[in-house]
């Protein structure tokens, strides 16, 4: 299915210094959640993948089922600020679809609600473990083959994201405070506008430095505070290349003819 915004809600990688590696900025706790312009075509996709293909796109390891009640009941607790009604045991969303909250299922249950994927990542030992996920709009990586892997293997096919960077990236995790969540954006350009873009690691990419589709992610970092589990949600937006302002055709003539790696590169980060 085709869903296509007709303006990037988010853009951060036009001003040079968001392009700079690991590129993440501070965020205001109340914004860290967002519904915007394409919400009920991406959630009837959502709904899709999520009962056609739920063994592909929903996974969690015991040890988070903790953090993923926590994580439920966070975003729970905010929604009214984005529109949705919440009941003890339903959400009307901002579309007028009421969702039934089963405590037992909280992946489950977010996956109907907001149009953002969420990835839970946990400590063991020195680094942080992706322990669960509903993940139904990945951008050319696969659940399957990262649930259970740390941040450095994860990142295994990701060119620059070399010992240094993994590094960095472990130390911004460990320090994160709840009260202080933290967002950064990528830009990828693809020749498929399909959501749902599952690949196996080191397979071709659907990705094309001339594709008419240019596709970013709304990154956003948030440590739960109870569980102390660190949440990645993935905002997915995308255009046709023609709907990109002159502002952001000029950054990514930039970002295209640089050197140095692009805005979280050609590839999501820190997954």
């Amino acid at each position: 299915m085709t869903v296509l915004h007709d303006a990037l809600p988010y853009a951060p990688w036009t001003q040079p210094h968001a392009r700079r590696l690991p590129g993440v900025m501070p965020l205001p706790r109340a914004d860290w959640l967002l519904v915007d312009a394409a919400y009920r075509p991406q959630m009837a996709e959502r709904a899709r993948l999520l009962a056609t293909r739920t063994q592909d796109v929903l996974a969690l390891l015991p040890q988070a089922c903790d953090a993923a009640a926590e994580l439920l009941d966070e975003v729970l607790r905010d929604l009214p600020a984005h529109g949705f009604t919440v009941a003890p045991d339903a959400i009307l969303r901002p579309d007028g679809i009421t969702v039934r909250a089963d405590p037992a299922r909280p992946l489950w249950t977010l996956g109907h609600l907001l149009q953002a994927d969420f990835c839970i990542l946990q400590t063991q030992g020195d680094e942080h473990v992706l322990t669960g996920a509903v993940l139904c709009f990945p951008s050319s990586w696969t659940l399957a083959e990262k649930l259970g892997r740390p941040l450095m293997r994860i990142h295994a096919p990701v060119a620059h994201y070399d010992q240094d960077m993994g590094k960095r990236v472990q130390r911004m995790f460990d320090l994160m405070r709840p009260d202080q969540p933290l967002w950064r954006a990528n830009i990828l350009r693809y020749t498929n506008p399909a959501l749902y873009q599952p690949r196996a690691e080191y397979a071709p990419k659907d990705k094309d430095g001339g594709g008419d589709y240019i596709r970013s992610e709304r990154q956003v970092l948030l440590k739960l505070p109870r569980t102390g589990a660190v949440v990645f949600s993935i905002h997915t937006a995308q255009v046709r290349r023609s709907a990109l302002t002159q502002t952001q055709l000029a950054a990514l003539s930039e970002i295209d003819s640089s050197v140095q790696p692009p805005p979280g590169g050609l590839d999501p980060l820190p997954l």
